[in-house]
């Protein structure tokens, strides 16, 4: 069967865009889904249907569509300051409240923020002040950073060697050679047989133990982890995991970086995902629902040790030679502070901690299904892996045709989601309601089963 013939809108798309994580040999005979706008938890595409967005734009639109409160404070700094930076000492107040809030809000003590516009360049500028960090303190030879399999931190050259994942290396000629990686802590997947919960995680450690003595500690600047492994996944960890590896770092003198570029802001039922794992990190990288996605913004929240060496080298030097033309641009740091006093007025991290039980409840049905591998999530955000059986030994060859057959059932009838290779992510906007996640989920077995039948079809099962 002929595909259908692209609309004007789409072949404008495919001559004129590059589309991230997107197969652009397949999208231009495919051509790519319009959206038109959007109102609280849904999407308009151009013919007028209405989708539930199931991934919270890419797992930051945390107050959905069309607030109002955030556009108007958009607005009123547009018509007061639109555009200022913060180089040479310059400053405004609004950059100034969002940098005492973000302290004020961060339950670790922080002594000091830094603005960007990604959680990309929050992440790169992670590993560069470690390096600058060192130096000042004289040892020049610490500079290495681990990070993990799977995880996800960004796409710079840095950063992008920081994220974990094979596809985001292929032909980038990534990872740089001061970055490992250390084992991915899925217990369901990289368990040995026979393993308990419990001997997985002290593997974990004893993994992360060895790659420090192997590198050499005295080389190695810091560890970077997401509290829950996002488009790595939506990987949980196992309970205990964070307890067991933070001494080992602070053992090794390696400083802990908690990337909450996903679960900060409410996502997991509180406000940040170290609350949720019990982390104690020195230095945290912030941004997606920092704005609810109404500007580009990011931060980077340093400790007081690090601020300190930072200021002292700065003055040796004569100057940081860091930043961005758009760091703390003032309506960015405007909508965040608007968002954050809507996160804490109607208590967004609170809803989500009630409403989670009944989006986990629909994550754990869903994965009885045949099709699902393991079903995994905490707050409001989830997955279902998609594999031939439930062992966690095997996976669909070729990957990612599966989980993207799915996610395009999932479409179909109205719900838009990710497919991370052959596992789905479920992230809608955190003020959805609990009738709301009922209708997320409505279509789910229909669109396994048709998924399926669709991999027998193709002898996949």
């Amino acid at each position: 069967m002929d595909a259908p013939a692209l609309s004007n809108m789409q072949m404008r798309d495919v001559e004129t865009l590059i589309h991230p994580y997107t197969n652009m040999q397949a999208h231009r005979a495919t051509g790519g889904q319009m959206i038109e706008r959007g109102e609280r938890i849904y999407l308009y595409d151009d013919q007028g249907k209405r989708h539930i967005d199931g991934l919270a734009g890419l797992w930051c639109a945390g107050l959905g569509y069309n607030e109002q409160e955030l556009i108007d404070a958009a607005t009123e700094q547009l018509n007061r300051l639109p555009y200022y930076h913060i180089f040479g000492g310059k400053s405004f107040e609004v950059a100034i409240e969002l940098a005492e809030k973000l302290k004020e809000k961060f339950p670790v003590p922080m002594a000091r923020a830094f603005f960007a516009s990604s959680g990309s360049e929050a992440n790169d500028t992670q590993v560069k002040l470690a390096w600058y960090y060192n130096n000042a303190k004289g040892r020049p030879e610490k500079k290495k950073i681990l990070a993990r399999k799977k995880g996800y931190h960004g796409v710079t050259i840095v950063s992008g060697s920081l994220t974990g994942l094979p596809n985001n290396h292929r032909a980038f000629d990534l990872p740089v050679d001061r970055v490992h990686h250390t084992t991915t802590p899925h217990y369901w997947r990289e368990a040995e047989e026979g393993e308990t919960e419990e001997q997985f995680v002290a593997r974990l450690a004893s993994d992360l133990e060895a790659l420090i003595e192997q590198e050499g500690p005295e080389t190695i600047a810091a560890f970077i982890a997401e509290p829950v492994i996002g488009a790595g996944g939506v990987l949980v960890p196992p309970k205990g995991y964070f307890e067991a590896i933070q001494p080992i770092l602070s053992r090794h003198d390696i400083r802990f970086i908690d990337d909450e570029v996903i679960c900060g802001f409410g996502r997991t039922g509180e406000w940040f995902g170290s609350q949720t794992f019990n982390i104690q990190p020195d230095s945290v990288s912030l941004a997606k629902q920092l704005t609810s996605a109404y500007a580009p913004l990011s931060a980077v929240l340093v400790d007081q040790d690090m601020a300190e060496a930072l200021e002292a080298q700065s003055g040796e030097i004569g100057t940081f030679g860091h930043g961005f033309t758009y760091g703390g641009h003032p309506v960015g740091c405007a909508v965040a502070l608007k968002a954050i006093e809507i996160y804490e007025s109607r208590r967004i991290p609170e809803h989500v901690a009630a409403v989670a039980p009944r989006f986990q409840q629909h994550l754990a049905r869903a994965g009885e299904h045949p099709l699902v591998g393991e079903a995994r999530g905490v707050g409001l955000i989830g997955a279902l892996e998609l594999a031939p059986d439930k062992s966690g030994k095997s996976a669909f060859t070729p990957p990612a045709k599966v989980g993207v057959k799915f996610q395009d059932e999932m479409q179909a009838r109205g719900v838009i989601l990710r497919a991370l290779g052959d596992t789905v992510a479920f992230c809608p906007p955190m003020i959805i309601k609990e009738d709301e996640i009922d209708a997320l989920f409505e279509p789910v077995e229909a669109a396994l089963d048709a998924t399926m039948a669709w991999a027998r079809s193709e002898g996949l099962l």
